[in-house]
């Protein structure tokens, strides 16, 4: 199946994003979409240009980051199923209320076009907080899936919500059988 793949700018999870890219790549192909923070940021946790590099090896191809490379995707049905991965909040809240200001955002809306399912593996510092309702209004809708999350630092970062990325092939799969993987909450 032709997945697409997209980033957005939560860094400090693209080392475990990119395992999991890694073991979908292996059984379907990839097209790789990234956010203007994830492709050009510079931080702790990579260069941009070294990103685009190593989503480059795994997929086999370089991603696209530019709307009208994405806006394609839904006239043309290049995708059987959309994943963000990455989802930050801010990327949670545009798809909840029909943004697409950017390429993720429009590679959703242009997917979406076709009935097409998309998987949300979140990663936000608001998820218990301001994005909660934007979680709960994509759950309700048709075509949206999520990889179970839950809170990363209960302590420290009591909001803060993270998916489980070594779920995304699992859910991926329960997502093409219409299906909601169990439990979502960890």
């Amino acid at each position: 199946m032709n997945i697409g793949f997209a980033m957005c700018g939560s860094l400090c999870t693209f080392e475990k994003v990119f395992s999991a890219m890694q073991s979908v790549a292996q059984e379907h192909t990839l097209i790789p979409i990234m956010s203007e923070p994830s492709c050009t940021i510079d931080s702790r946790f990579g260069t941009g240009q070294a990103h685009i590099q190593r989503i480059t090896e795994i997929c086999g191809r370089a991603p696209l980051y530019a709307i009208e490379d994405v806006e394609p995707i839904g006239p043309k049905k290049i995708l059987d199923a959309l994943i963000i991965a990455p989802c930050t909040g801010n990327t949670l809240a545009k798809l909840a209320h029909s943004i697409a200001d950017g390429p993720v955002t429009m590679a959703a809306k242009s997917h979406l076009r076709n009935s097409r399912p998309i998987l949300i593996a979140i990663s936000t510092n608001d998820g218990l907080a301001g994005a909660a309702e934007n979680i709960g209004k994509l759950l309700g809708r048709k075509n949206y899936y999520f990889v179970p999350f839950g809170q990363d630092d209960p302590f420290n970062k009591p909001t803060s919500i993270v998916a489980d990325f070594s779920k995304i092939l699992p859910a991926l799969t329960c997502m093409l059988d219409g299906q909601q993987i169990q439990p979502i909450l960890l």
